[in-house]
């Protein structure tokens, strides 16, 4: 039997999308793409996190596609795009830069949103020519560049070698995380979300990392414990907003705040109080109005000379 990579029904059931293609990297690795909402509307992409598909964006999908054409992908080894051998940030990159080329147009220009590891897919792929031609804007979502295992809260010990070392151990286990229980629920709940998340976000975030496989799991938590992608943050140059949840121990607000600070062109910082890790889901209704902001201001009709 194969296991539920999703809710079926709800606020965070994922929307059908209006078409669906294969998209292919530049090592050959095969990424699905979904596309929802009108064809000729401005464009927004969609990056989603370690452990995550496309379906971690529902609610951002139903409400955007009504008059934004929403590109969203599954990382490799996520949903439905096949494990690779290769596992990098420039790996991530690469596959960004595919998605953006096979569908946008030359020329032209969209919001991306990055969530986690998609926030490090766009640090990694910010000096890129083809991603700075497509990129109008950027959006980033409880994410980090560095030090990501040393600075995590997961495990309740003081800063240091311990904690760093059990940390490294817990987010990079090979042991499968089995079905959707309450349990499972409750400690998905503590290590990603914040205290007052309802039972549909905390069920909806619970499927999609479980259907996750445990060797793409472990793969990518062996390139995010060693990631170093704080060149990167001077590289984006776009205009870039930051989202974090105060209570987010994965990617705690210290991490933002580098970000912030760093940034050539920020125009934005969210520190949500009380929230987690999972802030599209656990704040949907102010990532989604964070990213028509941006689209209204940067990305409304923008063609760049290429396309011009």
């Amino acid at each position: 039997m194969s296991r539920v990579t999703h809710v079926r029904s709800g606020p965070y059931a994922p929307p059908a999308a209006a078409r669906e293609l294969t998209v292919r990297s530049a090592d050959g690795a095969r990424l699905h793409v979904e596309v929802h909402g009108p064809e000729a509307a401005p464009p927004v992409v969609l990056s989603h996190g370690w452990t995550c598909s496309t379906a971690f964006w529902a609610a951002q999908i139903r409400d955007l596609a009504a008059d934004h054409r929403v590109i969203a992908y599954d990382q490799r080894g996520h949903g439905r795009s096949p494990a690779s051998p290769a596992c990098s940030t420039e790996a991530l990159a690469d596959d960004l830069e595919a998605v953006l080329a096979a569908t946008l147009a030359p020329g032209e220009k969209a919001v991306v949103v990055g969530h986690s590891m998609g926030g490090m897919t766009v640090l990694a792929a910010a000096a890129r020519p083809r991603f700075r031609a497509h990129t109008a804007a950027v959006l980033l979502c409880s994410t980090g560049s560095s030090h990501l295992v040393a600075e995590a809260l997961v495990v309740p010990l003081p800063a240091g070698r311990v904690r760093t070392w059990l940390t490294a151990r817990i987010l990079g286990s090979r042991a499968p995380l089995g079905p959707v229980t309450p349990l499972a629920k409750r400690i998905l709940k503590y290590a990603t979300m914040g205290a007052g998340s309802t039972p549909d976000m905390v069920e909806a975030c619970a499927y999609v990392v479980h259907a996750c496989p445990r060797d793409v799991r472990h793969a990518w938590s062996r390139v995010l414990e060693g990631l170093d992608l704080a060149a990167g943050i001077r590289e984006l140059t776009a205009p870039t907003e930051v989202v974090v949840g105060t209570a987010d121990r994965l990617t705690p607000p210290v991490h933002a705040r580098a970000l912030v600070s760093t940034l050539p062109h920020c125009v934005g910082s969210t520190e949500l109080p009380g929230l987690g890790h999972m802030t599209p889901v656990e704040a949907p209704e102010l990532v989604t109005g964070r990213i028509r902001e941006l689209v209204a201001a940067y990305a409304a009709g923008v063609r760049n000379e290429e396309g011009a």
